[in-house]
């Protein structure tokens, strides 16, 4: 199998997500064709059109990491029904300025982890919705709407319902996989 990197988001800023928990569990169980790397935000400034010709350099780096890496993972929660404002911000960074779109035609997956029952599942929805718009060719299925209970992680990232370990693992062995058919079909441009 092709060997892919994964850059991946995660939603919160808090050192104590439990988000950043899952992503964690989401490293261990990736097939070891899948690197994983994080591509951190909570640097940025708030977006502004006015900088779109002369970038901060938080935001160049910010852009080219995204360019380093051959897909992107978000792993987020959901905040009043849709995304954090800090991952919105990050999203607007990278796919600006006009015609310099980070996402266009990398590859994308979204999953997350909230204490309710329904998951992140409305919150997912908003991001599939911005992404679209990105250009960016999603993983529709499977969809994960993690609902996250007590012990059901552990901070180093061990699932410990054998279920849910399983159905993490599948997920990220089909991540891998919808990279590779995307490339089959997309062909990367320099």
């Amino acid at each position: 199998m092709a060997e892919f990197t994964a850059g991946y988001f995660v939603g919160s800023l808090s050192s104590k997500s439990i988000n950043r928990i899952l992503s964690k569990a989401l490293i261990r169980l990736a097939p070891p064709e899948l690197g994983m790397v994080e591509i951190p935000f909570k640097d940025l400034p708030l977006y502004n059109r006015d900088l779109d010709g002369s970038f901060p350099p938080v935001a160049e780096e910010f852009k080219a990491a995204i360019a380093k890496v051959d897909a992107v993972l978000f792993i987020t929660p959901e905040y009043n029904r849709s995304i954090p404002g800090a991952l919105k911000n990050a999203i607007d960074w990278a796919s600006r300025p006009y015609g310099k779109n980070a996402f266009s035609r990398k590859p994308s997956a979204i999953i997350g982890a909230s204490t309710g029952k329904i998951g992140t599942a409305v919150g997912q929805q908003h991001l599939k919705s911005i992404l679209s718009f990105c250009n960016s060719p999603q993983m529709n299925a499977i969809e994960a709407y993690i609902q996250f209970l007590p012990g059901l992680i552990t901070d180093d990232g061990h699932v410990t319902d054998e279920s849910t370990e399983k159905f993490l693992q599948t997920y990220m062995t089909e991540f891998h996989a919808f990279i590779g058919r995307v490339y089959t079909v997309l062909p990367r441009t320099a």
